[in-house]
């Protein structure tokens, strides 16, 4: 592919270390996915986060939004990067799309099938795009594995096609972002460390971590998720979740206390983009995506506001901490729930596979978890 040369990303989301200080969470860079935007033209989607005040989006690649199977790439890519640095904004390289592989099958071929050659090859295009776009990191999964597929058969096939597709990322000089995903053969924070592992640790290969799903199923409260993989994290997906149920939800619609998740952020010196994940509100995405803004704002306010208080003595601390939350978010959350409770889905949600609220909870139906809740 032709391209203009590769820039630099402007605050590349590349693990912390000694070089990262923290930040004021308010200095946190808030993007949006396109999989949010899925019945706009990808230039108007881009428009329009724009113009809410995004700094960022997580471009997913799909039938409308940057085809890499369709002809003239190379010129469709250079247009995007055009109409990317025009407007300002960051980007993030997504791979979830349902059907773009497959039109019968959702998320087929991945990884783990008998013959994985065509998502490996869409991973290897995504890399070489992401570094033609100048992308902060490109996104992946593993995907569910097929009933016909042994455990450990699924798990050579994975950590095989994560090498070439680690191969073709260090060559373009992008970072990879290995995305944990309720339901799938690496569905937690500890899988992707085994994986990591098996792979050699290479320098290039970091996480994406999508906060609802640590919410959903990890054992250790969301903040201290974020905490535990610092150190690697290139990629950051943010969305309400419930514990035990993959659903995607509007802030304020779930269960997660979100200035002490932006406070571990920050904490973690991540300059990367935090992108909201809420593929199943294409329906009223403007809409969707200016409350999200709003909410994702107040909670920085609360969070800096805690960060820059004089530490407070006993049990005092935790107090002031949600009261200053629900003073500066309450409005916004209270408008997520509203719309929650009216909003309509292409498909109930699914329950994760383990993480339940309470013991011997539902495990996922039918094995079929995928990106998005379904």
């Amino acid at each position: 592919m032709t391209a203009p040369p590769t820039r630099a990303p402007a605050a590349p989301g590349h693990p912390a270390g000694p070089d990262r200080p923290p930040l004021d969470p308010a200095a946190l860079r808030l993007g949006y996915g396109t999989n949010g935007f899925a019945n706009h033209r990808l230039g108007d989607a881009l428009a329009v986060l724009a113009d809410l005040g995004y700094q960022g989006v997580a471009l997913t690649l799909d039938h409308d939004h940057l085809d890499p199977f369709t002809p003239g790439l190379a010129r469709r890519v250079a247009a995007v990067r055009r109409r990317l640095d025009a407007l300002g904004l960051a980007v993030v390289v997504e791979t979830g799309a349902r059907y773009l592989l497959d039109p019968w099958h959702k998320h087929a071929p991945t990884l783990l099938h008998d013959d994985p050659a065509p998502r490996i090859e869409f991973l290897r295009r995504a890399a070489r795009i992401g570094a033609d776009l100048g992308a902060e990191a490109v996104s992946f999964w593993a995907g569910v594995r097929p009933p016909e597929v042994p455990a450990a058969l699924a798990w050579q096939r994975l950590v095989a096609g994560c090498a070439a597709v680690c191969a073709e990322a260090e060559a373009a000089g992008v970072p990879l972002g290995f995305e944990p995903e309720p339901g799938m053969l690496v569905e937690d924070i500890a899988g992707w460390w085994r994986l990591r592992e098996a792979l050699g640790a290479p320098p290039g290969f970091g996480i994406t971590l999508d906060i609802g799903h640590c919410r959903c199923l990890e054992p250790q409260p969301v903040p201290d998720c974020v905490a535990a993989v610092a150190e690697h994290l290139v990629n950051v997906q943010i969305d309400d979740m419930r514990r035990g149920v993959h659903e995607h939800l509007e802030f304020g619609a779930g269960e997660i206390d979100f200035p002490p998740v932006l406070r571990a952020l920050a904490a973690a010196g991540y300059r990367g983009l935090v992108a909201v994940e809420l593929p199943r509100h294409s329906h009223a995405a403007p809409a969707v995506a200016a409350r999200s803004l709003d909410f994702l704002r107040a909670a920085a306010r609360a969070a800096s506001a805690t960060a820059a208080a004089p530490a407070a003595t006993g049990a005092a601390a935790p107090a002031a901490t949600g009261a200053a939350a629900t003073a500066t978010t309450g409005a916004a959350a209270t408008a997520a729930a509203g719309a929650d409770r009216h909003r309509t889905t292409d498909s109930a949600p699914l329950l994760c596979s383990r993480g339940g609220s309470t013991p011997g909870s539902p495990v996922l139906r039918g094995g079929l978890q995928s990106k998005g809740g379904g």
